[in-house]
């Protein structure tokens, strides 16, 4: 796997999030292109809508297991009319975070405004682009963008893809085409570690919990509410936030109590701030897949071959760089299955 890291200038996607992390992480709404290159005419250089309606839409009562609802893996000589545009115009544009420590970041340690933007994520990014257009300079260009803005992103053709901790699930199937799963997590709480919170429990009966607005976590909160796992009095309707780095915030300042995210990301938070931990287990099991377009098929298939070869040789590495210290050891990605 190619690991050098892309220099990427910064510009507006949104407003700046006021934000002190311990590791000094720099929280913006941006778009991200490569120093050596000018934005140019992107909206006319972005991937082909998809002809066909293709079929990965399911709907969700028919959709028990989404993370086996991909497309089988196809290789380079059978790219169709969106994998062909992408390499004839020489560059992907990926969809990406640039807040989530570890998975995709700006370099907490860098002074400049031309930071570097690395993390698990943005390894898998790089990967994709290296194997569909070539292992070359400027080959990708990143575009930071809101967890709620993922599907837009998409749909409007703002990007190619979107690598960038997506759960898959039933509801996104209907609006977006997904790759094979690539990391495997659940959702959990995440709170000040001298709290008396211990878990999507009666401990957050009367507390405030921040979540992500377009999270899968926002869902399972609601479905907790519903099932009456999460206590009536628990404060979440008034508590979303455009990104979820935005809820760690939130509870440094004291304006929530708990958060509930991805245990992934939440391993990520706490290793960020030492006064915050994770309470309880997961309570769901979810699968972080790649991202895009409904009907653009033959870019999903090439994903998923990209992916074939990717668990073999890169995951693992890539994983004990970024994650094995806040996650610990892995037994490697998770089990894939095709329709």
């Amino acid at each position: 796997m190619n690991a050098r890291r892309l220099r990427a200038s910064l510009k507006g996607w949104g407003g700046v999030a006021a934000m002190a992390v311990v590791c000094a992480l720099a929280v913006v709404f941006a778009l991200l292109l490569p120093a050596t290159q000018s934005r140019g005419n992107d909206a006319e250089d972005l991937a082909a809508p998809g002809t066909a309606r293709g079929d990965q839409v399911r709907a969700a009562e028919d959709c028990p297991d989404p993370e086996k609802q991909s497309l089988s893996p196809s290789s380079g000589d059978q790219d169709g009319k969106t994998v062909q545009k992408i390499k004839k115009r020489g560059y992907l544009v990926v969809g990406v975070d640039q807040n989530s420590y570890r998975f995709g970041y700006r370099d907490p340690n860098s002074e400049s405004d031309n930071a570097e933007l690395e993390g698990f994520d943005i390894d898998l990014a790089q990967e994709i682009a290296d194997k569909i257009v070539g292992d070359k300079p400027n080959n990708v260009r990143f575009r930071a963008i809101p967890t709620d803005q993922r599907i837009k992103a998409i749909q409007g053709e703002k990007v190619d893809m979107v690598v960038r901790t997506m759960t898959i699930n039933c509801k996104r199937l209907e609006q977006v085409a997904f790759s094979s799963p690539y990391f495997e997590t659940g959702q959990q709480v995440l709170a000040p570690k001298k709290s008396d919170i211990t878990g999507l429990d009666k401990s957050l009966a009367d507390k405030r919990i921040c979540t992500a607005k377009g999270s899968t976590a926002l869902e399972a909160v609601k479905a907790a509410r519903t099932a009456g796992t999460l206590p009536a009095s628990a404060d979440f309707e008034d508590r979303t936030v455009p990104n979820q780095l935005d809820c760690l915030v939130r509870l440094q300042l004291g304006e929530a109590d708990a958060v509930v995210t991805d245990g992934a990301l939440a391993a990520s938070q706490a290793a960020q701030d030492p006064t915050v931990g994770l309470k309880g287990k997961p309570f769901t099991d979810e699968f972080y897949g790649v991202a895009m377009k409904k009907g653009a098929d033959d870019l999903v298939r090439r994903v998923n071959q990209i992916l074939v070869d990717y668990r073999k040789d890169g995951w693992q590495t890539s994983y004990d760089r970024w994650l094995a210290e806040s996650l610990g050891e892995s037994s490697g990605p998770p089990p894939v299955q095709y329709k």
